[in-house]
């Protein structure tokens, strides 16, 4: 049964697939459902441009109906533009009271606006604005899905950090307790030793059985961020280690972060209300329309008849629409008060996240360096305070606030390390910087 085990542990351990940090972001960019979603909504803002330029195009319509009447009127008409009138039917009696005729009808039309007060134009011009919203939505998406990948990758490497030094922590937990026993048994110590130290070990193993947990959690995390089945699993090749100092100034910084996507965005979109409001003003004006239709006209489906045609231009103007118009108008010149006011808030909401962003990673790269001076303080405390109680010199207490104070430092050290990385790359997010190329990522 053993072997079994060990079997199946080794085997789910080579069917992990080697990935770097890099190969996590460039797999994101290509299954997460997020992109997708994105470039689908590029291409419906593209397909808007092409459907509002339509209006520049001539509307071609053929229609085939099918009447049938006694009405003396209708039956007089139809005999005229089926070409089948007579002498015959200047009777009076058929002319009053004529047989029931069919008219089959057969239409061509066409209808090209002449002049609609650039109705079309403004269309065009607002969906190529949408267009181009789409497209920041994307460089946004972009960079959230990078972001992300980098936290839930990261998160994984500190998941496994902390198994392992719940581990270690275990390992030391254990040969304490023998050392404890060997006290006891040689009578130099009293049972309570050992029977503390056995609920320090207790509480050492919840802590290992957590930390796996942790880690389970993490790497599915990663595989939803990656877009993948959350039971594929990877062996990461990156190592949780500190990321490079900030190389520009908080000014700097803001600066750049004046190409992010949601500024661009909030820009865009007041163009797009302004582009709208004179969409809605044009409806005030008049269109003039050119209309020309082909027709033909026969008694069956199938049998020769008569054809003319007929041509037009006409000057439509809705002149009361119950202030439809005038509230299109009022509600675009909101949407661009709304657009204005969202974009100043847009606006101080980045300075303050690449402010947050700036400085959150100035103090987690002091947290790395404070943390790595405890972890040497704090293995060498417990190093002497080891010997002191295996000496005798001091007490069980002493010992596991040593040991504990030792596991809490390493762990302080790997919660800081994966903060800086993660702010590194927050900065560069919140200047609008952040890509698969960006160092952060490599």
């Amino acid at each position: 049964m053993r072997w079994i085990l060990v079997f199946v542990m080794a085997a789910c351990v080579w069917a992990q697939e080697p990935l770097s940090l890099r190969q996590a972001v460039e797999l994101a960019l290509k299954s997460n459902p997020l992109v997708a979603a994105a470039d689908a909504g590029e291409k419906e803002a593209t397909a808007r441009i092409r459907q509002a330029r339509a209006g520049y195009m001539p509307r071609l319509q053929f229609s085939e109906s099918v009447q049938r009447s006694n009405n003396p009127v209708f039956v007089f008409g139809s005999l005229l533009t089926q070409h089948q009138f007579t002498a015959a039917n200047f009777d009076l009696d058929p002319l009053n009271r004529p047989a029931a005729l069919n008219n089959y009808q057969s239409r061509l039309s066409v209808e090209q606006v002449v002049f609609d007060a650039r109705q079309t134009s403004r269309g065009v011009e607002a969906a190529r604005f949408s267009r181009q919203m789409a497209g920041e939505e994307t460089r946004r998406s972009h960079s959230e899905i990078i972001l992300g990948v980098l936290r839930a990758y990261f998160a994984v490497a500190l998941a496994a950090e902390n198994q392992r030094v719940a581990g270690q922590s275990m390992a030391s937990a254990r040969a304490d307790l023998e050392r404890a026993q060997a006290v006891y048994e040689s009578g130099r110590s009293t049972q309570a030793e050992v029977l503390a130290l056995k609920v320090h070990l207790a509480g050492v193993r919840e802590q290992q059985i957590r930390a796996a947990n942790d880690l389970a959690v993490a790497r599915a995390a990663l595989s939803d961020a990656l877009g993948v089945d959350l039971n594929r699993q990877f062996e990461l090749t990156t190592p949780l280690e500190p990321a490079a100092q900030a190389e520009r100034t908080l000014e700097e910084y803001g600066q750049m972060a004046a190409g992010r996507p949601e500024r661009r965005q909030a820009a865009l979109a007041q163009s797009l209300a302004q582009a709208q409001e004179e969409l809605a003003r044009a409806a005030y004006w008049p269109q003039v329309v050119f209309q020309g239709i082909i027709e033909a006209d026969r008694q069956s489906f199938y049998s020769r008849g008569g054809a003319n045609w007929f041509t037009a231009v006409s000057l439509r103007w809705t002149l009361w629409n119950g202030s439809e118009t005038k509230a299109r108008v009022e509600q675009a010149r909101f949407a661009q008060s709304r657009a204005e006011a969202l974009a100043k808030r847009a606006d101080s909401a980045i300075r303050l996240e690449v402010r947050k962003a700036y400085l959150d990673l100035s103090a987690a790269a002091q947290r790395v360096e404070v943390a790595a001076a405890a972890i040497a303080e704090a293995e060498e405390a417990h190093r002497i305070i080891r010997n002191r109680h295996q000496a005798g010199m001091t007490t069980i207490t002493e010992l596991l606030r040593s040991e504990t104070a030792l596991q809490a430092a390493r762990t302080r050290r790997l919660a800081a390390v994966y903060d800086h990385r993660v702010a590194a790359a927050a900065l560069e997010h919140a200047a609008g910087v952040l890509t698969a190329e960006s160092a952060v990522v490599n």
